[in-house]
């Protein structure tokens, strides 16, 4: 129930990456957020749409892993797609900015290991 829960959450989280950063990315909101220039912002429009794309498939992968269940059928989907996000999210705090490790690769980490134990 709780690894459910946790991998319920990390994949809305990345639900929402996906409609900022396709659908949001020159906002306000979304630039404060990624700490981002406006004239950054509109030159990087369509990577960062690109990327958003990549955050929705991580997002698929976990709700698909729900929907066939963490502890049953799911648990090898589950596990496989939050390895992913961990991986992403240390890449992304090693290149672009620390705070991704404690947005993403922290959480994916605990529900890895949730997930891993059952929980």
């Amino acid at each position: 129930m709780i690894a459910a829960v946790l991998v319920a959450a990390i994949a809305a989280l990345h639900v929402y990456i996906l409609v900022m950063e396709m659908f949001l990315w020159e906002h306000p909101r979304t630039r404060k957020a990624f700490g981002t220039a406006e004239d950054f912002a509109r030159q990087t429009k369509v990577l960062a749409g690109n990327q958003g794309l990549y955050n929705g498939f991580l997002a698929a992968g976990l709700f698909w892993a729900l929907g066939q269940g963490v502890a049953g059928e799911g648990r090898a989907v589950a596990l496989f797609f939050l390895a992913c996000v961990l991986i992403a999210g240390v890449y992304g705090a090693a290149t672009a900015s620390r705070r991704i490790l404690f947005v993403q690769a922290v959480p994916a980490a605990v529900a890895l290991v949730a997930v891993w134990l059952g929980w």
